[in-house]
């Protein structure tokens, strides 16, 4: 393996079949300590999500996009990945951390919205590239056409509670 293309075949191997294998597991494990500890770039962040089945905090390192003035987290694994099914069954509600805890609400894009976020996203996160199948470089109408494969969603604060 030599270059970018022996690392997305090491990607690739990870995920195979869309699913973390037990090395990505325990890789994505170490990076999520190490994302809520802080000691990554600011946009590199742990999700932390309730699991629709256990219903205990599952965590996750993610890679945070920006576009325009929002922030936002694409799943590079696509509609199977566990913490977009967990998001999605809380009603998007999860935690945010990098050296401090941010509760959010995580509101999914309509899949014609997503093309310049998935964009924004690929030239952030150089581990999802081997994954989504477009040049990060790539002419906007390239992402539109698999924006519908790779949900995103935009952070939010979460509503105020009863006063």
């Amino acid at each position: 393996m030599s270059g970018a293309s022996g690392i997305h075949r090491l990607d690739r191997w990870m995920y195979g079949g869309g699913r973390p294998n037990r090395v990505a597991r325990l890789l994505n494990r170490i990076a999520a300590v190490q994302y809520a500890a802080g000691l990554a770039p600011g946009y590199c962040m742990t999700l932390d999500v309730r699991g629709r089945r256990t219903g205990r905090r599952v965590s996750f390192p993610v890679v945070v996009a920006e576009h325009g003035s929002e922030r936002y987290l694409v799943s590079m694994l696509g509609e199977r990945a566990n913490w977009v099914r967990n998001v999605r069954a809380t009603d998007g509600r999860a935690m945010l951390r990098h050296r401090s805890r941010t509760e959010v609400r995580l509101v999914e894009v309509d899949p014609a919205d997503r093309a310049p976020v998935l964009r924004a996203y690929l030239r952030r996160a150089p581990g999802a590239r081997a994954h989504v199948p477009v040049d990060r470089h790539a002419r906007l109408e390239e992402f539109e056409g698999i924006a519908h494969r790779f949900p995103v969603f935009r952070i939010t604060q979460p509503p105020a509670g009863p006063a």
